[in-house]
């Protein structure tokens, strides 16, 4: 059998005397779409930074510490060859006034450095990204001008165009509207389906893991279910989570 996709062995990250991550192991299989639910400050997004192979340090300012161990395909994430896993971050994060195109930031991620120049075979590469998740209009036009779903589309298409094996979101569908959303999972899963990749993808959305996902990584800080969406996101589980099932946390339905 080949290397699992994700593994950690009692992981724990510490930022000062904030424990952000505590004994979290994983084993998820090559090919799972895991949607990683959790309250805010659970360390999701600090789970998928550790996957990325990033230190401790560079996490959170501040004095940080990790302990135990964290395996992506069997080897350490630093180890990883280039292209092996595509990052997608929080579209808020993205300082909207960078004067680029949307095809530079495509390149980017091919090239792993800005691109001052655009050799013809890389904008061959960039362009069949972006038309892979139906964004080739958007080649020529500046971040600036770009909706929410625009934008997560071209950097959906820099995370793919090295075609990873590993793909890794943090909140992608966070400032897109339903159309946008429906898009972006239609070309997500598209991309998993003719690739065979394994997807981890931190949604706030129960209806949208419930739909989409294989598996469901329910944590905070700890790993309180990984299992399928039905079993993972029940009320038990859901308010081992949260602390609480209310109106604003309703669990979904599961068909």
């Amino acid at each position: 059998m080949g290397a699992l996709a994700v593994q950690t062995f009692e992981l724990g990250v510490r930022f000062g005397d904030f424990q952000a991550l505590y004994g979290v192991n994983l084993a998820i299989s090559p090919g799972s779409f895991v949607a990683i639910v959790g309250p805010n400050g659970a360390g999701k997004s600090t789970l998928l930074k550790v996957l990325l192979g990033l230190d401790p340090g560079n996490l959170r300012d501040g004095e940080a510490r990790l302990t135990g161990k964290a395996e992506v395909f069997g080897q350490a994430p630093k180890a990883l060859p280039p292209g092996w896993v595509g990052y997608v971050p929080q579209v808020k994060s993205f300082d909207r006034s960078f004067p680029a195109l949307a095809l530079e930031v495509v390149v980017s991620g091919l090239r792993r450095a800005w691109p001052f120049r655009i050799a013809p075979r890389e904008r061959e590469v960039a362009m069949a990204a972006l038309e892979q998740v139906g964004a080739a209009h958007l080649a020529g036009r500046r971040l600036g001008r770009l909706s929410g779903g625009e934008l997560q589309r071209v950097y959906l298409a820099r995370s793919l165009v090295r075609r990873p094996r590993l793909l890794m979101l943090d909140e992608p569908a966070t400032g897109v509207d339903a159309v946008g959303e429906a898009d972006l999972y239609r070309h997500l899963e598209a991309y998993q389906q003719q690739s065979g990749a394994t997807v981890l993808m931190i949604t706030h959305d129960w209806e949208a893991a419930s739909h989409h996902a294989s598996h469901v990584l329910l944590l905070n800080r700890t790993v309180i279910a990984y299992d399928l969406p039905a079993v993972a996101l029940c009320h038990e589980c859901l308010s081992r989570a949260f602390g609480h099932v209310g109106h604003a946390h309703s669990a979904p339905v599961i068909r």
